[in-house]
C-alpha cells in the first residue's frame, strides 16, 4: 500500500485503526512498524481517541474472584456491557499489589514483596510494561507514611509519578517525582504545603494535578480540611478550599474523586445517625463558589447493604457497588438507580475511567510470564541511584 498511497494518508488511515489493529499492522513491513512506534504517532492515535464523539468510553475494574486477581473492561454504556477481561499473567501471584492509579490506558502498580518500594507502568492493551528503578527513599516506618500519585504532564507530554510521604508529626517530607522520559527519580523541593495528607489514600487526577483530602490539626485536637494538590507541569503544591460544612469534619470521613473531564468531588460519610453519604462537586474547578451537593444517601437500617460510591460515569451518573457486590448506576436528576446485572463480588479494589492506547510501545518489554516480572523486579533491585536517580535540583 505504501507504494501507492502518499505517506501522510497512510497516517491518516493508521490513527484512525484500533489498537489491537495497529499492533498486527507492525508486522506488515520495516516501515509501517517505525511509524506505529513513532513516540509522535503514539501521542497522535492517542489525542485522537480522545477526541473522538462517537468513541464509547471504558470502565477499568479490578477485583478479586475465587481468590484471584482480575482485571475487566467494561463499556461505559447504558448496559455497562463487559468487553473484554485483561490477561494479567505478570504479577497476579505477587502480594501486596495495588494499583495507584491509571491514565491514558497506561496502569501504575505497585507492591512489596520484600518491603522496599517497587513500581510499574502496565498498558494491557498491548500487553506491555516498564519496571521503574526504585527510588532512594524508605519504606513504611513508623515515622513515615506514604502516598502515591500517577498522571499525566500534558506541557512535556511526560508521565509522572509521586511519592508523597508524611512523618509522625503530620509533616509533609520532600516528595520524589519520577519522569517516565528521564527514566528516574528526582526530589522535588516545592514550598512546603502546610496540609498533611491521609496514608494509603488514593490520589485524584484531574486538570492535570494530583489530589488528596489536605488537613491540619489545630491546638484544640480539631482538624481544617482543604483539598491538597501537586501540578505535575509546575511541580508545585496547590490548595483548592471546601465548603464550609466540610472544612471542620474529621478528614476520614471525606474523600475525594474525578467528576466529569477536568473537576473535581468530595464524598462525605457521616456514621453518626444511622449511614449518611453526602457528595459535592465542583462544577467549576478551582471556583469554590462552584461546590454544590448533588447527592444525599441515608440508611436507616443498620443491617442493610449500604451502597458504595465508587465514582462518576461519562453521562454524569453516579456508579455504585450495591447488595454485596453488584454494579449499579443513579441518575442525580431523578434519583432513580438502575442494577447492571454484572456482579463483581464484595472485593472490588479498583474502578477506574480508561481508554486503550500505544503508550509504552516504543519503551516498555512484552508481558509474557511471571519469571519475566520476577526477573525484572529483582535487576532493578540490584541498580541503585547512579542509573535510577536524577541530579538533586
Amino acid at each position: 500500500m505504501s507504494d501507492y498511497l502518499p505517506a501522510e494518508v497512510i497516517l491518516e488511515i493508521l490513527k484512525r485503526l484500533p489498537i489491537k489493529s495497529l499492533v498486527k499492522c507492525r508486522s506488515v513491513c520495516k516501515t509501517w512498524n517505525s511509524l506505529i512506534c513513532n513516540p509522535s504517532f503514539i501521542s497522535t492515535h492517542l489525542q485522537a481517541s480522545l477526541s473522538e464523539p462517537n468513541n464509547t468510553p471504558f470502565i477499568l475494574l479490578r477485583c478479586f474472584k475465587k481468590g484471584k486477581e482480575n482485571y475487566f473492561l467494561h463499556y461505559d454504556n447504558d448496559d455497562f456491557d463487559e468487553f473484554k477481561q485483561l490477561q494479567f499473567p505478570v504479577f497476579g501471584c505477587l502480594s501486596c499489589s495495588a494499583v495507584v492509579g491509571s491514565c491514558h490506558g497506561l496502569v501504575c502498580l505497585t507492591f512489596l514483596p520484600q518491603d522496599v518500594l517497587n513500581f510499574i507502568f502496565w498498558n494491557p492493551s498491548i500487553q506491555k510494561y516498564i519496571t521503574l528503578p526504585q527510588p532512594n527513599i524508605c519504606c513504611y516506618t513508623d515515622d513515615v507514611r506514604l502516598n502515591f500519585g500517577f498522571g499525566f504532564d500534558s506541557r512535556t507530554n511526560d508521565y509522572k509519578l509521586l511519592i508523597v510521604g508524611v512523618e509522625k508529626g503530620e509533616t509533609l517530607i520532600e516528595p520524589y517525582l519520577f519522569s517516565l522520559n528521564e527514566n528516574c527519580w528526582k526530589r522535588v523541593t516545592p514550598a512546603s504545603p502546610k496540609y498533611a495528607v491521609e496514608a494509603g489514600i488514593s490520589s485524584t487526577f484531574v486538570n492535570g494535578a494530583l489530589h488528596w483530602l489536605g488537613y491540619q490539626r489545630g491546638k484544640n485536637g480539631g482538624f481544617s480540611n482543604a483539598i491538597l494538590g501537586f501540578d505535575l507541569s509546575s511541580e508545585e503544591f496547590l490548595e483548592i478550599s471546601l465548603p464550609e460544612t466540610l472544612v471542620w469534619l474529621c478528614p476520614m470521613d471525606l474523600s475525594t474523586m474525578r467528576y466529569g473531564e477536568s473537576s473535581i468531588a468530595v464524598l462525605k460519610r457521616d456514621w453518626e445517625d444511622g449511614e449518611l453519604f453526602e457528595l459535592w462537586v465542583m462544577k467549576e474547578y478551582g471556583v469554590v463558589e462552584s461546590w454544590t451537593k448533588v447527592l444525599a444517601l441515608h440508611l436507616i437500617d443498620q443491617s442493610g447493604w449500604f451502597p458504595r460510591v465508587l465514582g462518576f460515569r461519562k453521562n454524569g451518573e453516579v456508579l455504585l457497588q450495591v447488595d454485596d457486590g453488584e454494579m449499579a448506576s443513579l441518575d442525580l436528576n431523578c434519583q432513580q438507580m438502575e442494577p447492571h446485572g454484572v456482579e463483581v463480588g464484595a472485593e472490588l479494589l479498583y474502578v477506574g475511567s480508561y481508554v486503550e492506547s500505544l503508550v509504552l510501545l516504543d519503551k516498555a518489554v512484552d508481558v509474557r510470564s511471571v519469571s519475566d516480572a520476577i526477573h525484572a523486579i529483582d535487576s532493578s533491585d540490584s541498580d541503585e541511584s547512579s542509573e535510577g536517580e536524577c541530579e538533586i535540583t
